[in-house]
């Protein structure tokens, strides 16, 4: 079968409308025209990107890389951690981790609400929450 050879660009049928190309997108450092016209044809605001979520295998799977050890043992190390620091919350401790921040449980006291559905007052019960103050280390970083 004899290859096709290119073709000339031909006019579009009489009534159709001609492909038209993307214009970029006017900087944000542009100034604005004067006038009420410029605020209501304003684009919005771009849209902020997601951040990843990194899971626990994957943090896994970065220490077996750099530690040049099985995923699978990295993989048992974190889960095993994980355990550990769950238990010493379960029993009230205060987790220190160097770098990263403080982990505590604490107290929260019963107290005074409403139903915003009805304004009805409610008792709210007591609970526990964990809180998390981030290292000197981990604010300066980020």
């Amino acid at each position: 079968m004899p290859a096709k050879k290119p073709t000339a660009k031909t006019a579009p049928p009489k009534g159709a409308k001609e492909p038209t190309t993307k214009q970029p997108l006017p900087s944000a450092k542009a100034a604005p025209a004067k006038g009420a016209a410029s605020k209501a044809s304003a684009a919005p605001p771009a849209k902020a990107v997601p951040a990843v979520t990194v899971t626990l295998k994957h943090l896994a799977a970065e220490i077996a890389e750099h530690q040049d050890i099985e995923k699978r043992e990295a993989d048992e190390i974190l889960t095993g951690l994980v355990g550990l620091l769950v238990q010493h919350l379960k029993k009230g401790d205060r987790l220190r981790i160097g770098g990263l921040g403080i982990l505590e449980v604490k107290d929260r006291p019963e107290r005074a609400g409403r139903n915003p559905a009805t304004g009805e007052a409610i008792t709210i019960k007591a609970s526990k929450k964990i809180a998390f103050r981030p290292a000197k280390e981990l604010k300066e970083a980020i």
